[in-house]
């Protein structure tokens, strides 16, 4: 009876997986091509920020160091 039960649990995980599938929509391709412009541009924006911020942490880091005379 376990075997059938695991069956039938089964074959209504795939018929609902396929009744959700019918439901997804997909972008269209210039909408993907103008996010992922969007991404690869807020990504270099922020990485620049990060390393200005870094840079001026590590002077500020090396300059306290010097006033310390470590």
């Amino acid at each position: 009876m376990a075997i059938a039960d695991s069956w039938n649990k089964i074959t209504t995980f795939f018929a609902e997986t396929r009744s959700e599938l019918k439901k997804v929509t997909f972008p269209p391709r210039k909408e993907v091509v103008a996010t992922t412009i969007v991404v690869l541009i807020a990504s270099v924006v922020f990485a620049f920020f990060l390393w200005v911020s870094d840079m001026v942490i590590v002077r500020i880091y090396e300059w306290v160091l010097r006033a310390l005379g470590r």
